[in-house]
């Protein structure tokens, strides 16, 4: 049963979504990394979406560190994170106790801890647990922009609506760093919100693509084989609730491709070897090559909807029909960008300590 991740950086999860709080524990971080509070509350802003399109639960999310920070540094002991949760209706779940919400985990966690789970809102496994992963992102992303890396991601589908690729990517990392809705084209952002408002109004939800920039990455980060950059990417990002689905550079196109499309041809600039193209996405033989690190997640719709389903009651072992109530999301994704962020950010951490050192990250 591990909740564990990271080599040399790691962070462990903890709580449920309506226990009393909930949080993380990061070690292996740098003595001397900036804790900026403020830039840690915009980044739990991000996580609770827009108003229209989003569950109707508010948590204030105030983030307390318990442990590992000192004048605003980390001392390089173990950060302890914990939030409160203090919006919770856990009755909306004791009504459907014994029935299998299709697309959700109930089944699957009645299988593996025979009934002692928590099953209020989804306990571990829900979505809620990814608050405390954006607090500790928000460190790793400090810590990384001090090297010069920063990371951006937009909604680059929704549903059958796609947003335009990235251009600049420094300037387009800047720009959805603004927005509550990240998408690059203003037309297409309008067109998305719409269809996830007539989502809404049916009592359904809709899916997308969330793509993943990363700029400033050096040469050289990675291993070759089972630690390859792709590999302890995807690992992490796999365990977002929703995502089914990674691809780097061009990922599934590649099947379409000859050698000669496909492949990314050298060059000298400035005196800095890059390639042409960036169809591999920034690695190379599970390694980084310096080009921006590209990447795709396809996140699922959200499977609480309000029509009615057919399912089990996982007790009587009887078919049944479920008909949820409650608060929840017609769309998560734009709520899952700054997720994405910030585990892209604690992985890219372990691997720069990894290649780097434990001090890499601190102060100079």
């Amino acid at each position: 049963m591990k909740n564990t991740i990271g080599n040399n950086l790691s962070v462990t999860l903890f709580g449920e979504s309506h226990g009393e709080a909930i949080g993380c524990v990061i070690d292996g971080i740098a003595p001397g990394v900036t804790v900026d509070e403020a830039f840690i509350a915009s980044q739990m802003e991000k996580r609770k979406g827009i108003s229209s399109i989003s569950t109707a639960r508010r948590e204030a999310d105030r983030v307390k560190i318990v442990s590992g920070v000192f004048n605003g540094k980390t001392t390089g002991t173990p950060i302890c994170i914990m939030i409160e949760n203090s919006n919770t209706k856990s009755k909306d779940y004791s009504l459907i106790r014994n029935l299998a919400r299709p697309g959700h985990a109930d089944f699957t966690a009645e299988c593996k801890y025979r009934g002692f789970q928590d099953y209020r809102g989804g306990g571990h496994f829900s979505g809620r647990l990814t608050a405390p992963l954006v607090a500790a992102g928000a460190i790793a992303i400090s810590a990384l922009r001090s090297k010069g890396i920063f990371i951006g991601t937009h909604i680059s589908r929704c549903g059958d609506i796609t947003d335009r690729e990235f251009g600049k990517i420094k300037e387009d990392i800047v720009m959805l760093d603004s927005l509550d809705m990240p998408v690059l084209c203003e037309e297409k952002r309008k067109k998305m919100l719409s269809l996830i408002e007539s989502v809404r109004a049916e009592g359904d939800s809709i899916g997308g693509i969330l793509t993943t920039a990363v700029i400033g990455m050096p040469a050289g980060v990675g291993e070759p084989w089972f630690d390859t950059a792709e590999s302890v990417l995807s690992h992490a990002l796999f365990s977002i609730p929703a995502v089914k689905g990674i691809e780097f550079g061009k990922g599934f196109d590649f099947a379409t491709m000859k050698g000669s499309q496909a492949n990314d041809l050298f060059a000298v600039r400035e005196g800095k070897t890059v390639t042409l193209t960036n169809n591999n996405g920034g690695i190379n033989g599970g390694i980084t090559n310096g080009m921006p690190i590209i990447f795709s997640l396809a996140v699922k719709p959200t499977p609480s909807i309000y029509k009615k389903q057919k399912t089990v009651d996982m007790m009587t072992k009887e078919e049944a029909e479920l008909e949820i109530t409650g608060r929840h999301d017609p769309a998560i994704i734009h709520r899952a960008r700054v997720v994405a962020d910030s585990v892209t950010a604690l992985v890219l951490c372990d691997l720069l300590t990894t290649r780097f050192g434990t001090d890499y990250l601190g102060c100079d």
